[in-house]
């Protein structure tokens, strides 16, 4: 790792999960540098959907994709990410995401989340405990087996704790029969650290 801070260790794992032809979801477009991860390494046999309720975001990110020549495999959409499962069935393209085979196992590989607001952007609008734990929610039920969400969840200043304890309340409450949570955490940081966790369904 080049250095330990929260989008740099979650990236680590991501690039160890995600291969070739790959079927992933960035639920929180941002800046777009998960997106363009998640294409780098589902390459052009895989798919990458994006989520962003900032039409900026998206702009900058299809913007991103194409200099690198990797937007043929991104679909984004401008919608809050608790709507992903509908807008994934809706579009021809993304459909095959949202398929479940026999055994109840979706077909996406990796999930990422960044919860809070936009670096550089308007911090009024950001991420909110409800729609965030609705989407973690659709999320989980898409992932294949062996799949995994990772989550980068900040918290303090402008976005209050609320976000942050709804989804750690509903991360403690998933059937660990069915789902492995980690939780990482930096331990002697001041001022309300990120928190990095990992859910693999089993």
């Amino acid at each position: 790792m080049k250095n330990y801070q929260i989008t740099e260790w979650c990236s680590h794992f991501i690039r160890q999960q995600v291969k070739e032809g790959d079927f992933c979801i960035d639920a929180t477009v941002g800046n777009g540098n998960d997106t363009v991860l998640l294409c780098e390494l589902a390459g052009s046999k895989g798919k990458v959907a994006g989520f962003d309720i900032q039409e900026k975001a998206v702009e900058e990110t299809r913007t991103r994709l194409k200099e690198r020549g990797l937007d043929s495999g991104a679909k984004l959409f401008c919608c809050g990410h608790e709507r992903m499962e509908e807008c994934l069935r809706s579009d021809p393209d993304c459909a095959k995401m949202t398929e479940r085979a026999e055994d109840g196992y979706g077909k996406v590989s990796c999930i990422v989340f960044n919860f809070g607001y936009l670096p550089g952007g308007d911090h009024k609008i950001a991420t909110k405990a409800e729609s965030s734990v609705e989407a973690i929610r659709q999320g989980l039920t898409l992932l294949e087996k062996n799949g995994m969400m990772s989550l980068c969840i900040y918290s303090g200043g402008d976005s209050g704790f609320e976000e942050r304890d709804r989804i750690l309340a509903y991360l403690k409450g998933l059937d660990s029969r069915k789902y492995l949570v980690i939780m990482s955490s930096y331990y002697n940081r001041p001022n309300n650290p990120p928190i990095p966790a990992m859910i693999i369904r089993l």
